[in-house]
């Protein structure tokens, strides 16, 4: 077979297709769900999806939607990874994170890590966590030239670094085969503890120990420009990308003010960025994290063989679950394989019962194995920047980018990092988008899976030694599952003090496909509350009447189809408060006369797609009667 010069076109044959053509497609099929009047782009609109940061989603992406100036890997401006080879010649760096405060159990845990694949460590050191005195009992049996460490000490910084230094020195560790970060991040610590006190001290120490250390031990970074406390907080990717930014830039300033140069002062830094499930989001948030940091670096004079950005991800603490852990599984897979897409230097997996305090070995081992299959069985990391040439990607990088570099000029026309933590702007702002998130969760229009969907319960709890406390007093530290986490709470307290947990009747009107579908929706949002559902099925409503009152239930709920509740809702309901019910509840949305005739029988609310339904449920358990 021979091939023209030109290549084989395999779409020759067929004419192309346009934008103009798909757009009247999407306009029929608009048309037949009521939407007669839209139109062209309006059409394209309609399908559109919005999300945080005045990002949009648009359904269809083509060559004409691709920004121009993503580069080549392991140049400016660095969109397609801070390597030529991108994470290809050996794959990311695997870190685990270590804080149980007992140094053998610890260094247990190290040693089986490394055994099995971890090629780094991140130590939590200090406060309640582990003492910093015992780092040669944590770290005995680890070869130090061959893994690198990662220090998180807080204020306790200097000490940290003083005690991993003299290990080395102790074991006969070349300083140039020493290589992980210290930790250093005063303005991290600002932003978790809210105390801007010991923030100068701690900046001008950082600034020193990076100084004293930039010729001698070329493979460590002093400073860690942790992310995760703005993400911790509710932030929206741009909100965090924006906030690393400016402590960034705050960071080369106190650097190069002590005497280093600009390129010695990038070298310096470690930046640390959270990883959600949302795959294509975090895949362009680490695209987009170069980018910002490569004009930083460009505005500030460093050569561009050190201005790509080290970048080390951590799995996202907002996304992780109480409840139903095990999907923690999936949530931690996506996350981690969307950070290695990305072009993550360093990930870290955070073990799947990590919500509920220490993680158990088994745990560490998802955690760990979960990095091996995607680096070792998937080969991920083998292909250089897989979501480049993604139109859909490329846009939202390039948009993502532009919003957090808006926000990051906000903040240094505030007086940057420092001033816009101190004068409460980050905090409120961050609190916004947190409230706007907040409202999307109650109405399950961002569901959790196995809490406020498809929730079991009769799962059996976890139970793990609890961790050491946080920091706190800064900028809160959120959940996305806490709202309906607390209300499950309080059904558990209920179920131990009296043998039952809350109840609720659900009066199923008429045959299985009449009722189903509302049943289920009914089941699944009473249940995402702790409220145990008892169903009735029938149309008589003195049966009804009677099974609500054999159900030992105070409260009730209506599932039907339209046609069966204006034939028997009015009937039921009455019956139903004639039997005792506090409270009636009907689901569905009917509207205008047909609403208020069934209140008027006795429905005393309606719950739909879209309710409130944190604000239905903690209203249900006080009329139960269940303890706050």
């Amino acid at each position: 077979m021979t091939v023209s010069p030109e290549g084989l076109s395999l779409a020759a044959e067929f004419p192309d297709a346009s934008r103009e053509q798909w757009q009247r497609l999407v306009e029929g099929v608009l048309r037949k769900s009521g939407k007669q009047d839209v139109t062209g782009t309006q059409a394209e609109d309609a399908l559109a999806t919005k999300l945080e940061d005045g990002l949009t989603v648009r359904p269809l992406y083509t060559a004409e939607d691709a920004p121009d100036g993503a580069g080549f890997p392991g140049f400016p401006p660095f969109v397609r990874g801070s390597r030529p080879q991108g994470s290809a010649v050996s794959g990311w760096d695997v870190r685990q994170r270590h804080a149980h405060p007992d140094p053998r159990t610890s260094n247990e845990a190290v040693l089986a890590d490394l055994e099995h694949g971890v090629s780094s460590l991140w130590l939590e050191l200090g406060r309640d966590g582990l003492p910093i005195g015992a780092l040669p009992e944590l770290l005995q049996g680890v070869y130090l030239d061959l893994a690198a460490v990662a220090l998180d000490a807080g204020a306790e910084f200097p000490a940290a670094t003083e005690a991993l230094l003299a290990l080395y020195r102790e074991r006969g560790v070349p300083a140039e085969a020493a290589a992980g970060s210290l930790g250093a991040d005063p303005l991290g610590l600002l932003a978790r503890t809210g105390d801007d006190r010991p923030t100068a001290a701690l900046l001008t120490e950082a600034a020193a120990l990076a100084a004293r250390l930039r010729d001698g031990y070329p493979g460590l970074r002093t400073i860690t420009v942790d992310a995760l406390p703005y993400h911790e907080a509710g932030a929206s990717p741009a909100q965090e990308l924006g906030c690393a930014l400016a402590t960034g830039v705050a960071y080369l300033r106190e650097l190069t003010a002590a005497g280093l140069s600009p390129d010695e002062a990038a070298a310096q830094l470690e930046f640390r960025l959270a990883a959600g499930a949302d795959q294509f989001l975090t895949i362009a948030t680490f695209r987009a994290a170069r980018r910002l940091w490569s004009r930083v670096a460009e505005a500030s004079g460093i050569s561009p063989e050190a201005a790509a950005q080290r970048q080390h991800a951590v799995t996202s603490t907002v996304m992780m679950t109480e409840r139903d852990p095990w999907v923690n599984m999936l949530r931690t897979t996506v996350a981690c394989l969307a950070a290695g897409v990305g072009g993550a230097d360093s990930v870290t997996v955070l073990p799947f019962d990590s919500a509920l305090g220490l993680p158990d070995a088994f745990a560490r081992r998802i955690a760990r194995n979960t990095q091996a299959i995607l680096l070792e069985e998937s080969h991920l990391a083998r292909v250089v920047d897989p979501a480049g040439g993604s139109w859909y990607v490329e846009r939202l990088t390039e948009e993502l980018a532009r919003a957090a570099w808006a926000w990051f000029q906000e903040i240094e026309r505030a007086g940057g990092q420092r001033a816009a933590l101190g004068s409460g702007l980050i905090a409120d702002r961050i609190g916004d988008t947190w409230a706007r998130r907040s409202v999307a969760l109650a109405r399950r229009k961002e569901p959790i899976t196995g809490v406020s969907e498809f929730p079991n319960l009769q799962e059996q709890a976890l139970v793990r030694e609890a961790a050491p406390a946080p920091l706190a007093g800064g900028l809160p530290r959120v959940r996305r599952a806490e709202a309906y986490e607390a209300l499950r709470a309080r059904s558990d307290r209920h179920r131990d003090a009296t043998g039952a947990r809350p109840r609720l009747f659900l009066a199923a009107l008429g045959p299985a496909a009449a009722h189903t579908a509302r049943l289920t929706f009914a089941a699944n949002l009473f249940q995402a509350g702790g409220i145990e559902t008892v169903v009735g099925q029938g149309t008589d409503p003195a049966e009804l009447a009677a099974a609500f009152t054999a159900s030992g239930a105070t409260v009730a709920a209506l599932c039907s189809a339209d046609a069966l509740y204006e034939e028997h809702a009015e009937a039921v309901a009455t019956a139903l408060k004639q039997a005792g019910a506090g409270r009636v509840l009907l689901a569905g949305r009917p509207a205008g006369e047909q609403g208020e005739a069934y209140r008027q029988a006795g429905v005393d609310e309606f719950v739909f797609a879209g309710a409130d339904a944190v604000a239905v449920l903690t209203s249900l358990l006080d009329q139960i009667g269940v303890a706050r």
